[in-house]
């Protein structure tokens, strides 16, 4: 069929043609939004799942919500190299100039960008960051980070407060995060929280992010709902795949729904590369169970290139060597004893191995001792790539 009419839409953080399954979670968002707006801010909604469940999609829904709902919206994906203060004091800049600039001057709105001002010039490159505005000596520029981030979203919060509206901060890979950059956030929502502003804090990561938020402060799991983002149910993942078609009026045959899901596990990315592959592999509706067999190579290469290899490629060979071995044993979760095990080695001797990738969001640890993939088949990924009949030792030899 035609390609241009393809309603599925595969990529990271891409909004599918149909959001389905997810109606409680953008429920509770939308409240904890609105009693937000009207000065009764609660608890800050934070998304966990695997890699390919939709927690991206689902944060840029949040956006797309606080903006209908006339919040000013800072959109930050969290970097792996600590520099989150200066991307998170970037989008406030915007917010706070458009915040200057939506109705007369404001004693306020003004002492907010001074606060801005002194927290950029406490970045490593804070003079990158233009503002005209001159700095509030005395606040945000301690140089201690949940001391400055407090004095900054407060100011932002009564800012938004005086032009009658709020602000929502949508943090992605929150897992990303270094422990100071966490707990800094942390006091400075609980803050805004306890003086009834507006400010509210919406957040996407995998499973690990509340034992990170625990760690970093303790009264963390009072300040946040963490909601559980998994694989769609069978009739969910099936309308995953129907609706967009039955849109396009074209059917797809219930075995091939059927068979689609089944491949795809019911997660949402992998739902949209098999709807996307089927459509391009049939020749007219309905979409049969031939073209779904069809498609299984596209498929297969598109999941192999776009979302497992570009993960493996950021790993070293004794990373490979361990994940390797936790794909023998399984999809899982394991016991980091029977990894090790399986290795040849003592659980000390890999357990830097194992916190690094769990730091790479490549693994976490669903319960003490055990490990599990953050994504989804990879340890079919691994067996069919990395070769199942060599030994683990034969195979680091010839990645090194």
């Amino acid at each position: 069929m035609e390609r241009l009419l393809n309603p599925y839409r595969p990529g990271a953080g891409t909004q599918p043609p149909a959001l389905i399954g997810r109606d409680d979670i953008i429920g509770d968002f939308e409240v904890a939004l609105r009693r937000a707006a009207a000065g009764m801010p609660g608890k800050s909604v934070v998304a966990l799942g695997l890699r390919g469940v939709g927690k991206t999609v689902l944060l840029n829904r949040f956006s797309d919500i606080a903006t209908q709902e006339g919040f000013k919206v800072g959109f930050v994906e969290a970097p792996e190299t600590g520099e989150f203060r200066t991307h998170l004091a970037i989008r406030l800049r915007q917010i706070l100039l458009e915040l200057d600039q939506a109705g007369p001057v404001s004693a306020v709105v003004s002492a907010a960008l001074g606060v801005l001002k002194s927290f950029v010039l406490t970045l490593p490159d804070g003079t990158s960051i233009q503002l005209s505005a001159d700095a509030s000596v005395g606040k945000a520029d301690s140089g201690v980070l949940s001391e400055d981030l407090t004095d900054l979203l407060v100011a932002a919060g009564e800012a938004a407060r005086a032009r009658d509206t709020g602000i929502l901060i949508a943090v992605d890979e929150l897992q990303y995060l270094a422990d100071e950059e966490f707990a800094g956030l942390i006091v400075a929502i609980h803050r805004t929280t306890q003086r009834n502003l507006p400010v509210v804090l919406s957040g996407a990561g995998l499973p690990q992010v509340p034992g990170l938020a625990g760690a970093a402060k303790s009264y963390a799991e009072r300040l946040f709902d963490f909601l559980s983002v998994g694989e769609l149910a069978f009739d969910e993942a099936a309308q995953v795949l129907t609706v967009p078609a039955a849109e396009a009026d074209i059917d797809i045959a219930a075995d091939a729904v059927t068979e689609m899901v089944r491949a795809s596990r019911g997660y949402p990315y992998f739902l949209q590369e098999w709807g996307s592959a089927a459509w391009n592999a049939a020749p007219r509706t309905p979409i049969g169970i031939d073209d779904v067999t069809a498609a299984r190579p596209a498929v297969r290469q598109a999941l192999d290139e776009s979302f497992f290899r570009v993960r493996l490629d950021r790993l070293t060979p004794k990373e490979r060597e361990y994940l390797y071995a936790m794909a023998t044993l399984g999809p899982g979760p394991h016991r980091s004893g029977d990894i090790a095990q399986r290795l040849g080695v003592k659980v000390e001797s890999v357990a830097p191995r194992r916190s690094t990738l769990i730091r790479k969001g490549m693994v976490y640890s669903p319960a003490h001792g055990d490990t599990a993939f953050t994504v989804p088949l990879f340890d079919d990924f691994m067996l069919r790539t990395q070769g199942t009949r060599q030994s683990l030792q034969g195979r680091l030899l010839n990645e090194e």
